[in-house]
């Protein structure tokens, strides 16, 4: 009941911060021109916010989506507004193993150093397909085609974290929706089954992935003494082009709670306060609300489920290299 309180009110929690809270506000004062940074998806709604702030704060930005004319657009709108923005773009479509692997060795070509990888891009609610490596869509965006571009980027976040001295983030964008999925979280056995197939479910399994693997890469940086940390955020509810297989049902609902919706720069808030803020400094594997730590769902704590989905993953990635 605090929470929806919270929500409603834009009250701030014991961050400073809150819902009514926008990327700019949560980021006012912070100096980052020494930090690289990639965001999915970052060619639209709050991925395009979350970039033109974080190149607002000086931070050379990398913005990796699939469609490159949208990529071009949003690049011009960022240097109209400030000329003096780093901006970078590059090819990436997350339902392609293939299309990761290549995006990873054309960053890689460009000699930068990474110091923050947000893994913002995502598609929601859309009918069953299964993407052109035979993953149901939702799960192959989502959460696969994140899951590999992290791990065939963590060599470089951690050579700029020693060389640098300076704390890398993985920030993972999840969503409350994770608390809505099957029957066990994930269904593992039955991952690509158009049988039983819920769009909403879907969309949840893949959110609850998203923070799984946020937990499970925390563990694994702690245990390794790497200076890098990986948290994940809900942002809100927001309506943006993610929106775009059941924008009715969306605008109906909106009308019925319009008072817990967003904007776009509200929306972008909790992505960059993880991001950047110095107060999350050494946090990692929470899970954040409103620019706040919340609990997640007891499937997103989880400790099992996370080793099983890690485990899983690496198994659908290699048998996919052998293909």
């Amino acid at each position: 009941m605090v929470g929806v309180v919270s929500l409603i009110t834009g009250r701030a929690g014991p961050s400073g911060f809150g819902s009514a809270s926008t990327a700019e506000k949560v980021t006012q004062g912070i100096d980052a021109s020494n930090l690289t940074a990639i965001i999915t998806g970052g060619a639209s709604g709050i991925g395009l916010e979350t970039a033109r702030v974080l190149a607002l704060r000086k931070v050379h930005v990398i913005i990796a989506a699939r469609n490159m004319e949208a990529c071009k657009k949003a690049k011009k709108l960022i240097l109209d507004q400030n000329q003096s923005a780093r901006i970078d773009i590059l090819k990436l479509d997350l339902a392609s193993v293939k299309s990761v692997r290549v995006f990873v060795d054309n960053f890689i070509a460009l000699d930068l150093p990474l110091n923050i990888l947000i893994n913002n891009a995502g598609v929601m609610f859309c009918p069953f397909q299964l993407s052109q490596d035979g993953i149901e869509m939702q799960f192959a965006t989502n959460h696969i085609g994140h899951f590999l571009l992290t791990n065939l980027l963590l060599d470089k976040m951690k050579q700029t974290a020693k060389a640098s001295g300076i704390e890398g983030r993985i920030v993972n964008l999840s969503s409350v929706a994770h608390n809505y999925t099957y029957l066990k979280g994930i269904r593992f056995d039955k991952i690509n089954n158009r049988t039983g197939y819920c769009d909403k479910k879907a969309y949840g399994q893949s959110k609850l992935a998203n923070i799984l693997h946020s937990n499970e890469l925390a563990r694994r940086l702690q245990e390794e003494g790497v200076n890098i940390t990986a948290n994940s955020v809900h942002p809100g509810v927001i309506m943006t082009p993610l929106m775009r297989h059941s924008s009715f049902l969306m605008h109906l609902l909106k009308v019925f709670t319009f008072y817990i919706w967003k904007n776009v720069p509200q929306g972008a808030a909790t992505t960059c306060y993880a991001a950047l803020h110095p107060r999350v400094k050494g946090v990692s594997g929470e899970y954040f609300e409103d620019c706040n730590e919340h609990k997640p769902s007891s499937y997103a704590r989880n400790q099992v489920l996370a080793t099983k989905l890690w485990d899983f993953s690496n198994t659908v990635i290699n048998s996919l290299s052998r293909t």
